[in-house]
């Protein structure tokens, strides 16, 4: 399987995202700062692995700060957790991480410095491991939802490379792939940064899925000449009602789906699941520098000083989704009602069709 991200001797390993497929490079980071950049330049994406990245640099933070008293110690982390927080704005699980960083910190305050760093290196490696058996329990429920012979379209990268390992909406995609059923995966190459083209296609390949790599502008006529069976993408925030953000373009498919009568899901982990936003609209949506739209792989494809708007990513209103995967079960309308009985520890529904 691929390495996404690793703790080893006390540092966090990093496959560097922004050079697939054409270099395989792993990187070191020694410092939460190095987590912090590695975030924010793309060298680790995805929701749930920025999620680990972000537990796993709280933990280097804890580990490199100097002998103190335990309250100081406390803020001195907590100030770290909320500097890492600052890295990007939309995913849910990178706050979720760092949430349940601070509340183990809490928890074991009382054994002292020493043992409460174990304990924090230890809930990061747990937050990692974790990730991975969610999104195989996620695949297990999703691929019921898959038929032999289906054609897939996936928008972004939602395999091991956006996660610990395995993967969200790539990883339903896989499971049933290891079941023997026969698919073929249509991947938008997901402008500006080309997730899909780089990364998505990379993942197909080395798990000899086939697949087909289109624009994202050619989805639409796809779906017209009735090559398109289902839509399958991840999420980086959900709202309690359903609305989910996922990556600039997401909505437009959702809605050509809709048009053409093509079931469309969502595949997130429940930390992904923001219980405390009403809707979709309260999702912060971050806005990325214009070279990722003026550029392609460092090569100026627009003319200097073009105004550029470039938010990563967008809103799917919850009518057009069909149902939400998750590693506890699948989700299905009325979300608002399904989603506050997941987080109140009831059964979600499972399906094996629509």
């Amino acid at each position: 399987m691929i390495k996404t991200i690793a703790w080893k001797n006390n540092s966090v390993i990093l496959i560097d995202q922004k050079v697939l497929p054409v270099t395989e490079r792993y990187i070191t980071c020694r410092s939460y700062q190095e987590i912090i950049s590695a975030i924010k330049d793309l060298t680790v994406r995805g929701a749930p692995a920025i999620g680990v990245a972000a537990a796993m640099g709280a933990a280097l933070g804890a580990l490199r700060l100097p002998a103190l008293p335990l309250e100081k110690f406390r803020r001195k982390f907590i100030a770290i957790c909320d500097e890492i927080a600052k890295a990007r704005p939309t995913a849910r699980n990178l706050f979720w991480a760092l949430e349940r960083m601070k509340k183990r910190l809490d928890q074991t305050m009382h054994l002292g410095q020493r043992s409460l760093i174990k304990e924090l290196v230890d809930e990061a490696k747990n937050i990692y491991t974790e990730d991975i058996e969610t999104n195989r329990q996620m695949g297990k429920h999703g691929s019921k939802l898959l038929a032999d012979s289906d054609n897939i379209l996936t928008h972004c990268n939602t395999g091991a490379l956006a996660t610990a390992g395995y993967g969200t909406a790539l990883g339903v995609i896989r499971a049933a792939h290891e079941q023997g059923k026969k698919l073929h995966v249509y991947v938008d190459e997901t402008r500006p940064v080309l997730q899909g083209a780089r990364l998505t296609t990379w993942e197909l390949k080395k798990e000899k899925i086939p697949a087909t790599l289109i624009t994202d502008s050619m989805a639409g006529f796809l779906m017209q000449q009735g090559k398109i069976d289902k839509v399958l993408v991840g999420a980086d925030r959900i709202a309690a009602n359903g609305d989910t953000a996922n990556k600039i373009g997401t909505y437009s498919l959702a809605v050509l789906a809709a048009v053409h009568r093509i079931p469309f899901y969502v595949a997130a982990p429940v930390s992904t699941i923001d219980i405390s936003l009403k809707t979709g609209a309260a999702i912060p949506i971050e806005e990325r520098k214009s070279e990722e739209v003026t550029c392609l792989r460092g090569v100026e494809s627009a003319p200097k000083g073009i105004k550029v708007y470039n938010p990563a990513f967008d809103i799917t209103p919850a009518r057009y989704i069909t149902a939400i995967i998750t590693e506890k079960g699948i989700i299905i309308k009325p979300y608002r009602a399904s989603i506050a009985n997941l987080h109140k520890g009831k059964s979600v529904h499972e399906v094996i069709s629509f």
